[in-house]
């Protein structure tokens, strides 16, 4: 059976033909949600919305203005759209009261504690380096050199840059992997 004679169906009440354009529209239902909201668990949950709203709604469906799956899609897309318009509005909402009541959205203190944490850990990182690799990655990351320029302030050869680089940026990420 199709979609447009499932839904007239299901107008009726008919749970077997629910069953079956669930099984027929939750497909497309889910994709174009999720195409919108992005989310997977939140897109899952807008689809259950969209199905459920289905069954309620389905005594509303106008064949003569277009095809049962348009109509579901349609109704798909709009709640999605509200849902990503809502999450937005509550996140400004809350961002303005944050403001307003100027308090601060996190703890000063113990971000600077987990920064002052972090920069001691990197410390400790760069050390283990060879003083080469140490060199290279400093000029770059600290003082904002390209591997070009790095190459040029120390004489050397622009692979051998990129390799001292290579290999430094390893060994930090291995050293780092605790922290980050």
């Amino acid at each position: 059976m199709e979609a447009d004679e499932l839904l007239v169906l299901v107008a009726g009440g008919d749970q077997k033909a629910f069953e079956e354009l669930y099984g027929l529209v939750s497909g497309p239902v889910f994709g174009l949600v999720r195409r919108v909201v992005r989310d997977p668990a939140q897109s899952e949950e807008v689809a259950q919305e969209v199905l459920l709203e289905l069954w309620r709604s389905a005594a509303k469906f106008d064949p003569g203005r277009g095809s049962a799956l348009s109509w579901i899609l349609t109704l798909a897309h709009r709640r999605a759209v509200d849902r990503v318009r809502s999450a937005r509005a509550a996140g400004e909402r809350e961002q303005r009261e944050a403001l307003r009541a100027n308090h601060p959205a996190f703890d000063h203190v113990a971000e600077e504690v987990e920064a002052g944490l972090e920069r001691e850990w990197v410390r400790r990182c760069l050390d283990r380096l060879t003083a080469l690799q140490r060199q290279s990655v400093t000029l770059a990351y600290y003082d904002g050199y390209t591997y070009r320029e790095v190459a040029e302030r120390l004489s050397l050869p622009l692979g051998t840059v990129k390799t001292r680089m290579r290999d430094g940026l390893t060994q930090l990420r291995k050293c780092l992997g605790g922290v980050a």
